[in-house]
């Protein structure tokens, strides 16, 4: 299903890059209030993509929030970025409104087990494990153990752009894109950490359509999935 997985991939990327830049600047959208969170939620049940964008992007602080627990533990902090945001984005497409109180205590445990589960992986094989053997620590020093972290919830798309993505390697790719839709996203993702543009204010520099700046930028996402996936 080359379909499934170019979207995935490119869901992936978009919010990378949407963290990277709020990270960059120390600026964070506001959490979406109990209200807003239930609509977004009640039109992701519809198939709003647009909605499903909006949850995650207004919970990316999570992500930032939840890594620096894992400061000490010795991994890459672009890698944590990378597998938090795929935890986020499992959250947001498994919530079950019925069985959970908000989607931040939820999406808040999803980041945290996807970021265990990679150190785990790295750590070991499964098989060659112990269940008390320690796969890191957490902020205040306390050891992390396999036991701790069990868990099946493991999708390929996780697996291939964990193995992939980093921000080196992102700007390697933007950098082989045309040069109009590489400016389109580094102003619409702020990735020269001048601040995020809209597509109506990056329509109006270039001089061109709004919606044919949303064309651009869905187009080199897609080359930038490609990208990843060819190397997956």
């Amino acid at each position: 299903m080359p379909g499934f997985w170019t979207l995935a991939v490119a869901s992936v990327i978009q919010g990378i890059m949407l963290l990277i830049s709020y990270v960059a600047q120390n600026s964070f959208p506001k959490p979406l209030t109990e209200e807003e969170e239930q609509l977004y939620l009640e039109k992701l049940a519809q198939g709003d993509d647009k909605a499903k964008e909006v949850l995650i992007e207004r919970n990316l602080r999570l992500v930032a929030h939840i890594i620096k627990k894992f400061e000490n533990s010795g991994d890459d902090f672009d890698d944590l970025i990378s597998i938090g945001t795929i935890g986020l984005i499992k959250a947001v497409n498994t919530f079950n409104v019925e069985k959970s109180a908000r989607l931040a205590t939820y999406a808040s445990r999803c980041i945290e087990n996807e970021i265990l589960m990679y150190m785990r992986s790295k750590k070991k094989k499964r098989s060659e494990m112990s269940l008390y053997e320690p796969i890191g620590t957490d902020k205040e020093g306390n050891e992390i153990h396999f036991l701790d972290v069990l868990s099946t919830d493991a999708e390929a798309v996780a697996e291939m752009v964990s193995r992939t993505l980093d921000k080196e390697q992102l700007w390697k790719k933007l950098k082989k894109l045309p040069p109009q839709e590489r400016n389109v996203l580094v102003l619409r993702f702020g990735l020269r950490g001048k601040g995020r543009k809209t597509q109506k204010e990056i329509a109006k520099k270039l001089g061109i359509s709004r919606s044919y700046v949303s064309r651009i930028e869905k187009r080199a996402i897609d080359r930038l999935s490609e990208q990843f996936m060819a190397e997956a």
